[in-house]
């Protein structure tokens, strides 16, 4: 059994610019996970995990077979983990490709439904769109300007997606190249004077534009959608960040699956 003390260590050093550095994320092809769930995720769907640290207890029952394995000390574990509380586990895995196909095609369950992430920069939010996307059976693209799609916070707050669905990056003007193809209407999520009620309009076949916190949709993404729709929402409430209005207009897309 192999047992890491030093922070010093090689593989610390590469797990911790796997936590802080995108470019060094991009240029390695790998990014970093961490608590047991996540392992056991990777190892269902067959994920590339290339090492695996823990600490002593750690539940490492989901490392899969070929993967480096080694035990680390709590002060180790603390000195590579992108959170504040590690669960005793972190990991690398390989980055799958991100490039979109030729033209886009109905899923297994024949869904053709896809969320465009236009400049959501809080990682957090990107996560939670991926794992809501997941949830209601849509397939997501993150356009320039969204947080890294392997940043450790996305990753967790995807709880697994990264490994079990495909996940596009592409410029807006491939994607809506792709979505025009498909012959899909193409919605932004945002108010205008023609704006409509989401629950008017037929999400079942369709891309829908979600806006960064602040800016909302760029002008240039409005400009090539089809219509706005709205959520509708009581008068004192201004308006819901990317994550939950992205949740309203997943969940409305699929409630009749």
């Amino acid at each position: 059994m192999e047992r890491i003390t030093s922070k010093t260590n090689p593989l610390c050093t590469h797990f911790r610019k796997l936590a802080s550095s995108r470019a060094y994320r991009e240029e390695t092809g790998e990014f970093l996970c961490d608590s047991p769930k996540l392992l056991r995720e990777a190892e269902l769907w067959g994920a590339s995990v290339s090492a695996v640290f823990y600490t002593p207890g750690a539940d490492v029952a989901g490392a899969p077979a070929g993967a480096r394995l080694a035990e680390v000390t709590e002060s180790v574990m603390k000195s590579v983990s992108p959170m504040e509380t590690p669960q005793g586990v972190v990991f690398s895995c390989r980055s799958t490709g991100r490039r979109p196909p030729q033209r886009l095609i109905p899923d297994a369950s024949g869904r053709q439904r896809y969320v465009l992430l236009d400049g959501v920069q809080d990682p957090g939010n990107v996560g939670t769109v991926l794992r809501t996307a997941d949830a209601f059976g849509w397939t997501a693209f993150l356009l320039p300007g969204c947080a890294d799609v392997n940043n450790p916070k996305t990753v967790r707050a995807a709880m697994g997606v990264h490994f079990r669905r495909v996940i596009y990056q592409t410029s807006l003007e491939e994607a809506v190249r792709l979505v025009r193809a498909a012959e899909l209407p193409l919605y932004a999520a945002a108010l205008a004077e023609d704006t409509a009620d989401l629950r008017t309009v037929d999400l079942t076949r369709c891309a829908v534009v979600i806006g960064s916190e602040g800016r909302g949709v760029s002008r240039e993404a409005l400009a090539l959608c089809d219509r706005t729709i709205k959520i509708p929402m009581s008068k004192t409430c201004e308006s819901l960040n990317a994550a939950a209005a992205a949740a309203v207009v997943l969940w409305e897309g699929a409630r009749n699956d």
